[in-house]
C-alpha cells in the first residue's frame, strides 16, 4: 500500500480523481503553509499558501530539497547544517517537533520568522516522510518586540521615577532631621534663657522676700504676706525647673544618654505608678551615643513611654535597654489593649511616623508588634504592644 500524497502541482487537471481534488482544495483553502517531504527531504507536495509565503510557484518547489530551499541559514546568515535541522531530525527519529524561534527564507533572499511543526507520514508501519505546517509570525514577533520595548521603556520610567522619589524622600528625611535639630537647638536655647533670666529673677525675688521677713514682726500682716509670697516663689521655681527639664533635660548633656534614660524611667514610674520591670545591659566596651544620635534615641524613648501612659491602659510595663559595640536596642513592652495595625500605619499617626523617621535618619529601625505571652499577656487576652528601636553604632578609636 502506497502513502497517500496529494497532487497539488499546477496542471493536475480534469483526469484527477474527485477525492484528490477535494483534498487539494482543502489544503489550498488554509492560510497556513503545508508541505510534505520524503525521506531525503525533497518536497512531495505543497499548498498554495506555503508556496506564496516562500515566494515560489507550486511547481518550482516540488521535488526540491526543502532545507536547502528555505531553511539553509540562521537568521543572522550563518549556515544551518542539514543534520541539525529539527524537521529532519524529528521525523527520522520517529518524533514530532514544534519550533517558533527560527526563520524560513524566501526566493528573493529575504527571510521571515516562522513557527513550524513536523509530523511523520507512516504507511504500512513504515515512515515515508513528514508533513510540515508553518506560519509567518512576523506580526506576532513584531508585537512581541513592541511589547518588549514598551516593557523596557516602562521599567526605565519606573526606575527613573523610583530614583526621583528616593531622592525626594531623602530630601524630606534630611529636612525632617534638620527640623528636629533646629527644634532641639531652640529648646536648648529657650531652656538656657529661662534658667539664666527667669531663674535668676526668681532667686533674687526670693532673697528680697527673705530680707523683708527678717525685718518685720511675725505677727504682722506683712510677715504673713511675705510667707505666702515665699511659697509662691518656691512653686514658681519648681515649675520653671520642670519646664526647663521638659524642654531639654540637662542630664542628657551633662551625664549622657544612659543616665538620661534611667532618669526618664524613674520619672515615668513615679508619674504612672505602674509596675515596671527594668533592665539596663551595657557592654563595657560599648560606645554610648552622644550628640544628635543620643538626642534622637532619647526622644524616641520618651515617645515610647508617653504612648504607654496615654493609650495602653496597661497594668505592667517591661523596659529593656541593651547597648553593645554594634547597636543600641531599646524595648518598651506593655500588657495593655494593643493597637490595630491600620492605626499604627495611618498617615495621621504622627508620633509613630516621627519615631520611625528619627530612627531611619541614623540608619536604625523601629518595629511595633504584639507583646509576648505572660507575664505581660493579661487574662482577658488583650494583645499588648512591644515597641523596639534598633540603632546601629559607629565605633570610635
Amino acid at each position: 500500500m502506497m502513502p497517500f500524497i496529494p497532487d497539488v502541482r499546477a496542471g493536475a487537471g480534469s483526469d484527477s480523481d474527485p477525492l484528490r481534488d477535494k483534498l487539494t482544495l482543502l489544503l489550498d483553502s488554509t492560510g497556513e503553509g503545508i508541505y510534505g517531504i520524503d525521506l531525503d527531504g525533497r518536497c512531495t507536495f505543497i499548498n498554495r499558501a506555503g508556496a506564496d509565503m516562500l515566494g515560489y510557484r507550486v511547481e518550482q518547489v516540488l521535488g526540491k530539497n526543502m532545507h536547502e530551499l528555505a531553511h539553509h541559514s540562521h537568521e543572522h546568515g550563518d549556515h544551518y547544517p542539514e543534520e541539525e535541522c529539527p524537521i529532519l531530525k524529528a521525523f527520522r527519529k520517529g518524533e514530532s517537533c514544534r519550533v517558533d524561534q527560527e526563520v524560513f527564507w524566501r526566493a528573493d533572499g529575504s527571510f521571515f520568522p516562522v513557527e513550524y511543526s513536523s509530523h511523520q507520514i507512516v504507511d504500512g508501519g513504515q515512515v515515508r516522510g513528514a508533513v510540515i505546517t508553518f506560519s509567518d509570525i512576523s506580526k506576532r514577533r513584531q508585537a512581541e518586540e513592541q511589547l518588549q520595548r514598551a516593557k523596557a521603556e516602562l521599567e526605565l520610567r519606573v526606575a527613573e521615577r523610583t530614583r526621583e522619589l528616593s531622592a525626594a524622600l531623602k530630601q524630606v528625611r534630611e529636612l525632617s532631621a534638620h527640623a528636629h535639630s533646629v527644634r532641639e537647638d531652640e529648646r536648648t536655647r529657650i531652656a538656657r534663657e529661662i534658667h539664666d533670666e527667669l531663674g535668676s529673677l526668681l532667686v533674687a525675688l526670693k532673697l528680697d522676700v527673705n530680707w523683708m521677713v527678717k525685718r518685720v514682726d511675725d505677727r504682722e500682716p506683712v510677715a504673713r504676706k511675705c510667707a505666702a509670697m515665699n511659697r509662691m516663689i518656691e512653686t514658681a521655681v519648681d515649675n520653671v525647673g520642670r519646664i526647663i527639664t521638659d524642654l531639654r533635660p540637662s542630664i542628657l548633656d551633662h551625664q549622657g544618654l544612659i543616665a538620661a534614660l534611667e532618669w526618664q524611667v524613674q520619672e515615668f514610674s513615679e508619674a504612672t505608678e505602674l509596675p515596671c520591670e527594668v533592665e539596663f545591659d551595657i557592654a563595657p566596651a560599648a560606645f554610648v551615643p552622644d550628640g544628635a544620635k543620643a538626642t534622637a534615641a532619647f526622644r524616641i524613648f520618651q515617645e515610647m513611654l508617653s504612648n504607654v501612659a496615654r493609650h495602653a491602659q496597661a497594668s505592667a510595663v517591661r523596659i529593656a535597654v541593651r547597648l553593645t559595640p554594634a547597636e543600641l536596642v531599646m524595648e518598651v513592652e506593655d500588657n495593655g489593649v494593643g493597637a490595630a495595625r491600620g492605626a499604627l500605619e495611618a498617615t495621621t499617626s504622627y508620633g509613630v511616623m516621627g519615631m520611625r523617621e528619627r530612627a531611619l535618619h541614623f540608619g536604625g529601625a523601629l518595629s511595633i508588634a504584639g507583646a509576648r505571652p505572660a507575664p505581660f499577656a493579661p487574662d482577658d487576652g488583650a494583645p499588648g504592644t512591644l515597641v523596639c528601636l534598633r540603632l546601629p553604632l559607629i565605633h570610635r578609636n
